[in-house]
Order: structure tokens, then C-alpha cells, then sequence
């Protein structure tokens, strides 16, 4: 099948390798796979080389842009139009908010008979204000009427779409984001080098955090956190993994609440290395206010460490409480602190939860179970058009 691949960027993050390793798997397949972005990096890193070794066609599209610029927005659609036109695709695939509006309104315009859109995360949540959450309902709600199929990484974004009126149930389905699980292996040296270089002595409990250092990834609350978890456990520190713009505003806290040597920043990391440095965690600290299936705690739990999370969105799906880690009411602070210094000082425990986590991980999230759902999908889509033609 000819299949196009669109995002609005490909910077490092969840929903960017999530479409990469997509379209890698899709040509192993025998497909012939386009991938389209934006050329828009930032802080975050990029993962065009990554898309480089996928083995699929790339199209930087200049005029796609994450904000909003209705000039370039017009050109990017008309571009995404000639583009699907000229490639006569069976599948347009569409992921993030810009490139979901944009790639199915050209899609339907070019008469492409299959539109997938893949939700990571709701392009409106709670983080945002009551006029932009509408703005973008409704903008998501016309892109539905021009998508075929929906996609979602976590059967919590079902719940949200339907509820949002976006479209009946029965159009979406979950897949899993996949991760390539073999990449995760705890390695006993990796662990003992790491933490010689994080500074963390014998005895201390490394709680990791990976995400982008910018708002609504969670930071403020952690920070609000630690010094009630601190208190309870003189022997923590904190590792976060990534950068971003709030980083010398978390840092400023950080050094006013005197807690900055508690804190030890990796700053960014190619995707590949993200095992590796999960080698050095003995917990996993996600406070995410907005998320489609955290990556992270995935990730952590691949290498058998137990996580610590709110209970939002698609976090539930990945940590079950009491099983693979502890979940925390959304944005309870102080239950944020005392799981955290339930599993610091509790080793069986984390151990225990850390194992089942791992097994359990190892079945649901490798990425050609991923590969293996789409492209079933896409022949179904496929085929089911062609007979309602008839």
C-alpha cells in the first residue's frame, strides 16, 4: 500500500518516535511509506536523523509550523493537497493537532480513500483556557467528519473523544504507542557509573524523572513535593532527563527552596540512550498535568523500576497501584511525597512492583505489536472501502 505519514514536527517526544518507528515498521512490510513534517526543531531535540534510517520517503513541508500562522497554515494545507495528489496515497496517517487539521482537510480535498488521525493527547485539556478548549473542540470536530478511523494510544482518550463529541465509539480503537523493548536491559555497570557521575552515594534513592523542562510536564509539582519527601527521607535525589524553556526558572526555585543539590540535571539525551540512564533510577517520577500514554513510565518499568504518577489520563493503563507502582490523585502534592517516600524506603517493594511492571510491559508495548495492529487496520479500512464503492 502507499501510505503518508504527517506530524507537525519531529522533535524528541513520545508521539514523534512513536510515528517513527511506524513508518520503519511499515516499510519492513513492503510498504511504500512517505513521511511528512514540519521542519521545526527546538530545545526537545530532533529525531530527523532517526526518520533518516526508517527506510521511508521524507518530506520536510517548510510550511508547517506548530503555532498558529494562518498564511503558512493555507500554504501548508495547499502543499499537503499536491503532495497527496501527486503521490495518490491509500493511506493519509495523520498525528498532533496542526497536522491532523491540515493533513485531513487536504486528504479529503485529494479524495484519499482511507483518513487515519492518531490522538497521543488531547489537543484540548485542562491545562488550557476555557475559550481555547472550545476552539479546539470545534476544530476537532470538523476534522472528524473527514476521518475515517481514529487511533488512540490509551483507551482514555476514547473515553475523552466521545465524551467530546468528536465521533461515536465504534471509529476509534487503541494501539498501544510501541517502544523498541530490547533496548531495555538493566546492565549492573551502566547502574554503578551513572550514579558515581549523578553524585548519588551508597545508600541514596535516584527518583528519575524524564520529560521536557517546560510547563504542564509536572516540574512544579514535583518541586512542591520534595521538601515533604526530603524530610521523610534524607537519602533522596532527584535526576531529571531533558531540557526545555523553564529550565533556569526550575533551577532559580530549586536554589531559593535550598534544595538545588538534590537535584541533578542530565539535560537531553538521544532517544537511544534513555535505557541506559534508567539503569541509574530506582524510581520513576511522572507528575504529568496532560498526557496521552506516558512513554516514561513504560520506559522505566522496561528496566524494572517502579513508578510513582498521577492519576490522569493515560497513566492508569501503564501504572496499575499496588502492581507496577503507586498512582497519586492528580495534582495531590502531598500524596505525591509520601508515595514517593513509600517506595524510597521500602526496597522489597520496589523490587516486587519493579518485576511485575517489567513482565508485564515486555507484552503490551513492543513496537511490532504496534506495526503488526496499524497495518491490519489499514487493510480493513482499505478493504472496506473498496466494497462500499461497489
Amino acid at each position: 500500500m502507499k501510505i503518508c505519514h504527517v506530524i507537525t514536527r519531529l522533535i524528541i517526544g513520545g508521539a514523534q518516535e512513536n510515528t517513527v518507528l511506524t513508518c520503519r515498521g511499515l516499510v519492513e512490510k513492503g510498504h511504500d511509506v512517505t513521511l511528512i513534517a514540519g521542519p521545526e526543531t527546538g530545545p526537545e531535540g530532533s529525531l530527523w536523523d532517526e526518520a533518516e534510517k526508517a527506510g521511508c520517503r521524507l518530506v520536510k513541508l517548510d510550511a508547517m509550523r506548530r503555532a498558529v500562522k494562518p498564511l503558512y497554515d493555507l500554504a501548508a494545507r495547499h502543499q499537503l493537497r499536491r503532495l497527496f495528489t501527486d503521490l495518490k496515497p491509500e493511506v493519509v496517517h495523520t498525528h498532533s493537532s496542526k497536522a491532523g487539521i491540515l493533513g485531513r482537510s487536504a486528504a479529503a480535498s485529494a479524495n484519499v480513500p482511507v483518513v487515519v488521525h492518531t490522538i497521543h493527547g488531547m489537543s484540548f485539556n485542562r491545562t488550557q483556557p476555557a475559550f481555547i478548549q472550545w476552539l479546539y473542540r470545534s476544530l476537532e470536530r470538523w476534522a472528524a467528519r473527514q476521518t475515517t478511523a481514529f487511533v488512540t494510544v490509551a483507551d482514555a482518550m476514547i473515553d475523552q473523544s466521545v465524551s467530546a463529541g468528536l465521533a461515536p465509539r465504534d471509529r476509534f480503537v487503541t494501539v498501544r504507542s510501541g517502544i523498541e523493548t530490547d533496548d531495555f536491559v538493566p546492565d549492573a555497570s551502566e547502574r554503578t557509573s551513572l550514579r558515581a557521575e549523578w553524585g548519588a552515594e551508597e545508600g541514596d534513592v535516584v527518583v528519575g524523572t524524564i520529560a521536557r523542562l517546560f510547563i504542564n510536564k509536572g516540574y512544579e509539582e514535583i518541586i512542591e513535593a520534595m521538601p515533604r519527601a526530603v524530610q521523610h527521607c534524607d537519602k533522596l535525589k532527584f535526576v531529571w532527563i531533558g531540557d526545555g524553556a523553564n529550565r533556569e526558572q526550575y533551577l532559580n526555585r530549586l536554589e531559593a527552596m535550598g534544595l538545588r543539590n538534590r537535584v541533578h540535571l542530565v539535560g537531553l539525551i538521544h532517544p537511544r540512550e534513555v535505557g541506559r540512564h534508567i539503569n541509574g533510577f530506582d524510581i520513576v517520577l511522572h507528575a504529568s498535568r496532560w498526557e496521552g500514554l506516558p512513554r516514561a513510565l513504560v520506559q522505566g518499568l522496561l528496566m524494572g523500576v517502579p513508578a510513582v504518577a498521577f492519576d490522569n489520563d493515560g497513566s492508569p493503563e501503564v501504572v496499575r497501584d499496588g502492581q507496577t507502582g503507586i498512582l497519586v490523585p492528580f495534582g495531590d502534592t502531598a500524596k505525591l511525597s509520601q508515595a514517593i517516600v513509600s517506595l524510597a524506603t521500602d526496597p522489597d517493594l520496589r523490587r516486587k512492583l519493579g518485576e511485575h511492571g517489567q513482565a508485564r510491559c515486555r507484552e503490551m508495548f513492543d513496537w511490532h505489536t504496534m506495526v503488526d495492529q496499524l497495518d491490519k487496520l489499514y487493510l480493513q479500512l482499505s478493504a472496506k472501502r473498496k466494497h462500499s464503492t461497489f
